[in-house]
């Protein structure tokens, strides 16, 4: 009976088994660097895609800029109708001479289409430079575009970075917990045994501490799980993934970064020449002093070829063959030439150059508050960035010395010299100072990648693996 009852179990077990491992196989695994998942969450990102939109319309007003150099004004009109013909009462007037019959009437028998199309065209000749000026403002604002998209890139590579980063920091704290848990069943069942050999040493005291680590330890594992679910279910939103794929990092271990920390006035040096904030504003400042070279422009005379004809057509009504006498239902003219256009209102022409004067300087005192605020980013992220580096290196020597102590409570406790508590003491001790490294090493790698992006460094140049 007990054989089958074994053999049953055995078997569910086998079938359970084999559902599980057809499942996790169903799944496709995708290993990607951080490079590689930036790329991914870059492309799917619908920030960017609205940013670009700017850059867009930025590149579209250069368009616009230079069609105002070529004729900017080339229209075409037309009009139709019904209208009635003419007849005059005199004998013999020629129709061609129409015109000098007073008493000329409207024949409402006879209905003719009548068409009419007028055609103007304007070519500046010479503008003072305005319009050149206009089409270098408006490339100099697409580049302040183009940069200012730069910037919000690097923002979500930083939060893909750290998300990154996440990934593995969770991947090291579940290996550390299944590390200790197996510990701590190993103490769990030495301690039975002191009790079921009926041990005098054995502190009930102790037992006590034990269990309620025991349960502190099972509170830390359940919130480390919930933090894994969580950062796979960030994952996955990031890169889109559907279910039959999972994404995840190539790497198995959170090291410190490889990268050195350089001295503070590398990293200042290098953001104010490379950081796209910086590039933004003068190029900015650069369409400011364009637009105003535009609107001073304005204040004087523009020179302007013109082109204008018109033409009429009506079966009903003769066209009057006299230069001076025009039919405006039936007729043909064209002009062509020179002229002067001149804005007189040069109150509001005083007023424009003005306010174009005060953005010119606006643009150029945003640049030094933003190097004002840029030299104090920069040295924040360096005090964090070198902060977090001693942090990494005293932990690293802490858990050197508490492996040595956990080492000696064990061999004590195996010789019967040590008691439970100091063993519990050690374990407890070392298992602290090992999250606390992979949490201060995922501190100092977010605080470096921080550091490269307020200096305008690339933030995938990192070495995240010392291997």
């Amino acid at each position: 009976m007990k054989r089958s009852r074994m053999f049953l179990r055995l078997l569910l077990a086998g079938i359970v088994l084999v559902v599980a491992v057809n499942n996790v196989s169903a799944q496709d695994t995708v290993k990607v660097s951080l490079q590689e998942f930036i790329e991914i969450g870059i492309n799917n990102s619908g920030q960017l895609d609205f940013e670009q939109q700017k850059v867009s319309l930025a590149e579209n007003r250069i368009d616009q800029a230079q069609n105002q150099r070529y004729l900017p004004r080339f229209d075409l009109s037309t009009q139709h109708g019904l209208v009635p013909g003419v007849k005059s009462n005199v004998e013999g007037l020629d129709p061609n001479e129409f015109y000098l019959d007073p008493d000329l009437e409207n024949d409402w028998e006879d209905i003719g289409v009548f068409t009419r199309a007028e055609v103007n065209a304007i070519q500046p000749i010479f503008a003072w430079g305005g319009l050149r000026s206009l089409v270098k403002a408006a490339r100099a604002g697409a580049e302040s575009a183009k940069e200012q998209f730069e910037s919000q890139q690097s923002n979500i590579e930083i939060r893909l970075y750290e998300l990154y980063e996440s990934y593995l920091l969770s991947v090291e704290l579940q290996r550390l917990l299944d590390e200790a848990n197996g510990k701590i069943e190993d103490i769990g069942e030495q301690i039975e045994e002191q009790r079921e050999s009926g041990d005098s040493e054995l502190d009930e005291s102790d037992v006590f501490k034990f269990e309620i680590f025991k349960s502190e330890f099972a509170i830390r594992a359940a919130e480390v799980n919930e933090n894994i679910a969580y950062i796979k279910s960030i994952w996955s939103y990031v890169t889109q993934s559907d279910e039959n794929t999972i994404y995840m990092p190539d790497l198995q271990f959170l090291d410190p970064v490889g990268n050195s920390i350089q001295e503070l006035d590398y990293y200042r040096t290098h953001a104010i020449q490379e950081r796209a904030e910086v590039k933004a504003i003068e190029a900015g400042i650069e369409a400011a002093e364009y637009g105003l070279d535009a609107t001073k422009a304005q204040n004087y005379p523009t020179l302007f070829l013109g082109l204008s004809g018109s033409y009429a057509n009506t079966p009903n009504r003769p066209r009057q063959s006299n230069p001076f006498i025009i039919n405006n239902s039936n007729y043909a003219s064209a002009a062509f030439g020179i002229g002067i256009r001149q804005n007189l209102d040069f109150f509001s022409m005083k007023a424009d150059v003005e306010r174009s004067n005060i953005q010119y300087n606006q643009a150029k005192y945003l640049k030094d508050a933003a190097v004002d605020g840029i030299v104090l980013e920069i040295n924040d992220k360096y005090k964090n960035a070198s902060l977090s580096k001693v942090k990494v290196d005293r932990t690293d020597e802490a858990l050197v010395t508490s492996k040595k102590w956990l080492r000696q409570e064990q061999l004590d406790y195996d010789f019967g010299m040590g008691d439970t508590k100091d063993l519990i003491d050690a374990m407890q001790k070392e298992l602290e100072l090992k999250v606390q490294l992979k949490r201060e090493i995922f501190e100092f790698n977010k605080n470096m990648a921080e550091l490269y992006k307020a200096s305008g460094m690339d933030i995938t140049t990192l070495k995240l693996n010392n291997n």
